[in-house]
C-alpha cells in the first residue's frame, strides 16, 4: 500500500511557519549576556523539527539551511558557542530566508538560490569564528542529521522531541505561536510630527489624565548614553508545566460553515416562535415552553460557534517586536515596544485585515513620533522611546491603541500642508478635526522622501481599511508628549447588532454601532436646499438621505415629519437617514450579497428575519459618500 505523502504538506507548512515564528519571538526575547537554557533549547527544537520534516518531504533547500543553523544552536545550548547581538541579528535574517524558502515550496515557485547559498555561508562563517575543535557536542548533531533529522542520538534531544516522529508535530504547546506574516510596508512615514527644531522647552512625561504613560517613566535614564540603537520587548512568559496540547487544528472553512448552519438554526427557531404565538390553549403553553428552551439552547450554540472564530489578537501583535527592532536599528533610535492585552479575542477575519493598518501606524510612530536619542535627552526625556500596542474590549467593541511618548503631532505643520493641498481649514479648528486631516489622500509633511516615509500614501489607506471593517480611528496628541491612535472595531464581522426599520414593504437593518439617536423631526427643523433636505438639530445641519429613493422602494413615507429620522455617524461624517418606522433591536447573522448575487451600493450584506423575509443590512460608510461635503458651507453662505 502506497501513501500519498503530499497530503501532509499543508500540515508541515503550517507547523513550520509556527516554528519559525516561535524562533523569532524567542530570539527577540533572548538575553545574550545570560542566555536562558530553556529558550535556547526551544529554539534548537524548532529548527530540529523543521529540518526533520524537510528531509521526509524532500525539501532539501529548507533542510540544508536549518541543518547548519541547528549546528550553531546546538553549540550555543551546550555552552561552546557564545551568543551575541550580531549572532541574534544573523539568526533573524536566516529566519527570513527560511520563510521565503517555505513560501516557495508552498507556492511551488522558484527557490531563492542566491539567498540560500548566502545564508549557509554566513552561518558556517559564524561557526568558524568560534570553532572549538575539542568540543564534543557539534559532531554528534552533524552526524545525526543524516537520518533526515528525526532520528536523534543526543539524550537531551530525545527527551524533548519524543513526539516529533516526522519533525513537524510538536506537542509542547508552550513553544507554539500562531502563524503570522511579517509585513514590509515602505510607504508609511508621514513627517507631521514635532521635530527637535521646534521643541524649545524641556518636555515632561505624558500625564496620567492623558492616559498614555506613567510619569515614573521620566528621565531616569536621560543621563545614560548607549552606544547603539536598540529595541526591546518584554520577555515571553511560558507555562512550562503545561505540556500537552488541548487544541486541534480545524480548517476555517469548516468553522465558517458551522457558523452559517447555526445562523440558519437561529432563523428556524425564530419562525417556530412566531408560529407558537398563534396556538392557544394547553397545547400552546406546552409549545411555548419547548420553544423557550429551544431558544435558550440555540443562543448558547450560537455563542459557542461564534467563539470558535475568535482568536487572541496576539496573532497580529507578535510580529511587531521584529518590526520595531528592525526599524529602530535602521533609524538609529532606541525604542521599547510594550504589548498589552494580547489575549483579547477578536474575529479571525478581522485579525488578518488588521496587519497592514497596524504596521503603518507602528512604523509611523517610530519614524516620526519617537525622537532621536540626543533630542530626547535635550528635552529631559529618557533616551529610549516607548511604543505601546494595546488591545481591550469595551462593551461590544474592541479598542486597539498605538501609543508613543514621542514629539506629538504638529498642529501648525498639518494646517499649513492642508492649506497647500487645497483643503478647507481654519486656525480655530478643534484639534480632533486637525488630526483627521492626516488621513486625506496624498497628505505628508515629510521634508524628503525616503524608503520609510514622505510619499503621502498610507494613512488614507489605514482609515479606509479600518472603516471597511466597520470601525473608526480617533487620534489624541499633545505636543512634545506623544500621540495615541485608537482603533474602534466590532467584535466580529459574522454577526451585527442592529435596529430593524421598515421602509415601505421592505425591512432594513441599521448597524447599532453607527446609530447616534432617532427622532421624529418637525417642519421647523427641516430646510430645503435645491433638491436636497437638511435637518437642523444639535446646533448644526445634518444631510438627510431618503433611503426609499436610494434603494428605489415603493409605497414609503416621503414626508420626513411623518416618519422617523435615524442619525448616523460614519468616520468623520454625520448624517440622517429617513425611514418609515423602527421595529426593534436584534442580533442578525450577516450573509454576503457579493458571494451569492453582486455588490449593491449602500448595502453591506443581508440577513433572514424570523418570519423568513430577507432584510438588507445598510452600509453606513457607503451611504455617507452620498452626502455632499459642502452642505455646511452653503448654509453658512
Amino acid at each position: 500500500m502506497s501513501i500519498d505523502i503530499e497530503q501532509f504538506h499543508s500540515v508541515f507548512f503550517e507547523e513550520s511557519q509556527e516554528h519559525l515564528d516561535n524562533m523569532e519571538q524567542l530570539l527577540m526575547a533572548l538575553d545574550v549576556d545570560v542566555p536562558d537554557a530553556e529558550q535556547l533549547n526551544s529554539i534548537f527544537r524548532a529548527a530540529h523539527s523543521i529540518k526533520g520534516g524537510s528531509g521526509i518531504f524532500g525539501f532539501d533547500a529548507l533542510g540544508d539551511v536549518t541543518h547548519v543553523m541547528e549546528n550553531l544552536l546546538d553549540k550555543a545550548r551546550n555552552g561552546v558557542f557564545s551568543m551575541t547581538v550580531e549572532t541574534v541579528d544573523l539568526l533573524l535574517e536566516i529566519i527570513d530566508v527560511l520563510k521565503q524558502i517555505l513560501e516557495a515550496y508552498r507556492d511551488q515557485s522558484a527557490l531563492p538560490e542566491q539567498r540560500i547559498n548566502d545564508a549557509k555561508a554566513r552561518l558556517e562563517a559564524a561557526l568558524a569564528i568560534q570553532q572549538d575543535p575539542a568540543s564534543p557536542a557539534s559532531e554528534t548533531t552533524a552526524s545525526s542529521s543524516d537520518d533526515f533529522g528525526f532520528f536523534e542520538h543526543d539524550e537531551t534531544v530525545a527527551k524533548s522531541d519524543d513526539d516529533d516522529a516526522f519533525g513537524f508535530f510538536e506537542s509542547d504547546v508552550t513553544d507554539k505561536h500562531p502563524p503570522v506574516d511579517v509585513s514590509n510596508n515602505e510607504n508609511d512615514g508621514f513627517g507631521f510630527f514635532e521635530t527637535a527644531e521646534n521643541t524649545d522647552t524641556p518636555v515632561q512625561s505624558v500625564s496620567d489624565d492623558f492616559g498614555f504613560f506613567d510619569a515614573g517613566q521620566k528621565a531616569s535614564a536621560a543621563s545614560s548614553k548607549a552606544p547603539q540603537a536598540k529595541a526591546t520587548v518584554s520577555p515571553i512568559k511560558r507555562d512550562t508545566a503545561q505540556k500537552e496540547s488541548s487544541s486541534i487544528r480545524v480548517d476555517t472553512a469548516k468553522i465558517d460553515a458551522m457558523v452559517n448552519q447555526v445562523g440558519e438554526l437561529v432563523i428556524t427557531q425564530s419562525m417556530l416562535s412566531l408560529i407558537g404565538e398563534q396556538i392557544e390553549g394547553a397545547l400552546g403553553e406546552k409549545l411555548q415552553t419547548a420553544i423557550s428552551e429551544l431558544q435558550r439552547n440555540t443562543r448558547e450554540i450560537q455563542e459557542s460557534a461564534m467563539s470558535m472564530r475568535m482568536l487572541p489578537i496576539n496573532m497580529t501583535f507578535n510580529r511587531f517586536p521584529r518590526v520595531v527592532r528592525d526599524l529602530s536599528s535602521k533609524l538609529n533610535k532606541q525604542v521599547t515596544l510594550k504589548i498589552e492585552g494580547g489575549a483579547t479575542e477578536i474575529d479571525k477575519c478581522m485579525i488578518e485585515k488588521l496587519v497592514d493598518p497596524l504596521t503603518h501606524l507602528v512604523r509611523n510612530s517610530i519614524d516620526h513620533g519617537i525622537e532621536m536619542p540626543e533630542v530626547r535627552e535635550q528635552s529631559g526625556k529618557a533616551i529610549g522611546g516607548t511604543v505601546v500596542l494595546r488591545a481591550e474590549q469595551k462593551g461590544g467593541s474592541i479598542v486597539i491603541s498605538i501609543i508613543d511618548d514621542g514629539a506629538g503631532l504638529s498642529r501648525q505643520r498639518i494646517l499649513a500642508k492642508a492649506a497647500e493641498n487645497g483643503l478647507s481649514v481654519s486656525e480655530d479648528m478643534p484639534d480632533s478635526d486637525v488630526w483627521q486631516l492626516i488621513f486625506e489622500p496624498g497628505f505628508s509633511t515629510a521634508a524628503e522622501v525616503t524608503d520609510v516615509s514622505g510619499r503621502g500614501v498610507g494613512m488614507d489607506v489605514v482609515r479606509r481599511n479600518i472603516e471597511a471593517l466597520g470601525g473608526r480611528i480617533d487620534i489624541e496628541s499633545i505636543a512634545g508628549n506623544g500621540s495615541a491612535f485608537h482603533i474602534h472595531l466590532p467584535l466580529t464581522l459574522a454577526i451585527v447588532d442592529g435596529i430593524s426599520v421598515s421602509i415601505g414593504e421592505q425591512i432594513f437593518v441599521v448597524p447599532l454601532a453607527n446609530i447616534i439617536e432617532s427622532i421624529q423631526p418637525t417642519e421647523a427643523q427641516l430646510k430645503r436646499l435645491g433638491n436636497d433636505t437638511l435637518l437642523y438639530i444639535r446646533d448644526q445641519y445634518w444631510p438627510l438621505i431618503a433611503i426609499h429613493e436610494l434603494m428605489d422602494v415603493d409605497d414609503a413615507i416621503t414626508d420626513p415629519t411623518q416618519g422617523i429620522v435615524v442619525l448616523l455617524e460614519s468616520g468623520k461624517q454625520q448624517f440622517g437617514i429617513q425611514v418609515d418606522s423602527l421595529l426593534g433591536q436584534q442580533q442578525v447573522v450577516i450573509k454576503s450579497l457579493e458571494q451569492h448575487y453582486r455588490k449593491v451600493p449602500g448595502i453591506s450584506g443581508a440577513t433572514i428575519m424570523g418570519d423568513g423575509k430577507v432584510a438588507m443590512i445598510l452600509d453606513a460608510d457607503a451611504i455617507a459618500n452620498q452626502c455632499r461635503p459642502d452642505y455646511q458651507e452653503e448654509m453658512q453662505a
